[in-house]
């Protein structure tokens, strides 16, 4: 069956069926993991600034929370669902797990479109939303993150009011804080920096030199930039970029066979990352298709920018010499895509592991606020290395050993944790 025959949760689920079965967990344990452990719907009403009052709805999903504190995002949007909710907090299980961080499960959001509402609108949304669940989140509990559109001011308005209403000083409750208000130096990089530490062992597992390989990237925003900043330092060439243009609401590749100069491409770069088009082709820059990033001949393939981007109806114009995917994006190749990457004999970065950087950054950022004392950012990063090295091999060695593809691999090895924690405390 087609991946779009499914809901987001429903995606969720036959991916755990599916290992489940590979791991032989028992009935109970498969359906204790199949479904959050809670979920939370409710009310916000904030008073509008005409005066008018205006109820919006919000949820917060915790999947499990066996190995540690739930830890996830809360993210604002007009088309946002309770199933999508319930499947990225499972996703946020296996993330945290496959890295091997003391934390668990969770998501959260508000039905809003954040374009639509005033600074004191957003600032009223927020604090009504910890409200709504101020007694059933915590530092020890559930740890919000930013998610999409919403960023380190709503997590600082969450933050105040969460102070507030418990009478003290917990700047462990919330990550993705401003730096000096209790945020982490490295948080920026994490994600981009993530994906490519995984990249360097892939490539090294491959008996590939970096400086003699060549990339293709989807997406201009924080993952990917970053990505191709330490991907250029470790010696490889970028020659394709592809982003959304916000004037013609439709995609471009911009290609430079002898490389793309990043800085110059973020100078012409707008906040969505978007480029300008007329100021890349100035500067030489071909200006191609939305969907020609994954057709150039290249050796990596670096899609970070939506999901459900290589399909079983547009793998086929990936090029023969690609050897690596790294998936910088959550999502971004279907279940039939899957199967004619496995057959190709591509070695496939899952996107959990590949863009696992930016949680365990947020723990990181967790631990330094809840110790009160702050770490250097080559420091932070010096950690996400050991951590984002370990977990590869983790997965590379079963795969190997085990004769998997990647992806069913750190499945195996996420879920296979999370089993063994709700046993261990006799959950099941």
């Amino acid at each position: 069956m087609s991946s779009k025959a499914f809901n987001s949760f429903q995606i969720a689920q036959a991916q755990f069926d599916k290992v489940a079965e590979y791991l032989g967990l028992d009935a109970a344990t498969r359906e204790l993991l199949r479904y959050p452990l809670r979920e939370y719907h409710f009310a916000i009403p904030v008073r509008m600034d005409d005066g008018s009052m205006k109820i919006f709805r919000g949820f917060r999903v915790q999947h499990n929370d066996a190995r540690g504190p739930g830890k996830g995002g809360i993210r604002f949007h007009p088309q946002e669902t309770i199933d999508t909710v319930k499947a990225l907090s499972m996703w946020m299980t296996w993330k945290c797990a496959v890295v091997d961080i003391p934390l668990g499960g969770a998501k959260g959001g508000v039905i809003c479109d954040p374009h639509n509402l005033s600074q004191r609108e957003q600032e009223q949304l927020c604090r009504g939303w910890i409200r709504q669940v101020v007694r059933n989140v915590g530092p020890v509990a559930d740890v919000p993150a930013p998610d999409v559109m919403t960023n380190s001011q709503h997590m600082l308005w969450m933050l105040d009011e969460f102070e507030r209403i418990m009478g003290g000083r917990f700047p462990g409750f919330i990550t993705g804080k401003p730096v000096g208000m209790g945020g982490s130096l490295g948080r920026t990089e994490a994600t981009g920096y993530g994906v490519v530490f995984t990249l360097r062992e892939a490539m090294k597992e491959l008996g590939i030199k970096a400086e003699n390989t060549e990339a293709s990237v989807q997406g201009l925003g924080n993952v990917s930039r970053y990505a191709i900043e330490l991907y250029q330092q470790l010696g490889g060439k970028v020659i394709a970029v592809s982003c959304w243009d916000q004037t013609d609401q439709c995609s471009y590749t911009y290609r430079k066979m002898k490389g793309i100069d990043l800085q110059q491409l973020l100078s012409i770069t707008d906040r969505f990352g978007g480029i300008n088009k007329a100021k890349a082709q100035e500067l030489g820059y071909e200006v191609l298709p939305g969907d020609a990033w994954m057709e150039q001949e290249v050796d990596i393939l670096i899609p970070a920018a939506i999901e459900n981007q290589l399909t079983g109806d547009n793998i086929g114009k990936i090029s023969q010499r690609v050897k690596i995917i790294a998936e910088g994006a959550n999502g971004p190749t279907t279940p039939e895509a899957d199967v004619k990457i496995r057959e190709r004999g591509i070695l496939l970065i899952p996107d959990f592991l590949a863009n696992a950087g930016g949680v365990t950054c947020s723990y990181f950022e967790q631990v330094q606020s809840n110790m009160n004392y702050f770490w250097s950012k080559e420091e932070v990063l010096g950690k996400l290395d050991m951590k984002m090295t370990a977990a590869y091999y983790a997965v590379s060695e079963l795969a190997r050993r085990e004769k998997l593809y990647m992806r069913d691999a750190a499945y195996a090895i996420a879920i296979g944790r999370v089993a063994q924690a709700c046993h261990d405390r006799g959950w099941v």
